[in-house]
């Protein structure tokens, strides 16, 4: 019996030291992406001297970061309101559930169209530079 008040006195603190964690990883995803989406930017610069990516592209880079720290935001936010379930709490989640799971619906549906897009340009260039075999 004594565990269980124990292990409930600390369930804040280790709550809140999770939550931190997600939290941080969050803003780290978010960096991450802007560091790769800037080296890939940089990449294609150094190499064709100019800017030649086309904004879906970009997109499809930042895009996947992005939803990646909106996974660990929403984890941070459960943490938080199952150590504390008041009526606002709650009410706090479940619109921040909503509002970031509408988000990384649209973005996901945005990077699949995006991935598709780019699977049919490196399709048709595959096919415009191999020979065509002619059926008698």
């Amino acid at each position: 019996m004594e565990m269980i008040h124990w292990g409930h006195a600390h369930l804040g603190t280790v709550a809140g030291a999770i939550r931190l964690l997600l939290e941080s990883v969050s803003v780290l995803c978010v960096a991450m992406g802007l560091i790769a989406t800037l080296a890939m930017l940089l990449g294609v610069f150094w190499r064709s001297g100019r800017f030649t990516l086309s904004p879906h592209a970009v997109r499809l880079r930042f895009g996947t970061w992005l939803g990646m720290a909106l996974e660990f935001q929403l984890g941070a936010d459960i943490v938080a309101t199952t150590v504390n379930p008041t009526l606002q709490s709650l009410t706090e989640l479940a619109i921040l559930a909503a509002v970031r799971t509408f988000l990384n619906y649209f973005l996901q549906k945005e990077l699949e169209a995006g991935e598709r897009l780019a699977a049919e340009r490196s399709e048709g260039v595959a096919a415009a530079g191999s020979p065509r075999s002619e059926n008698p």
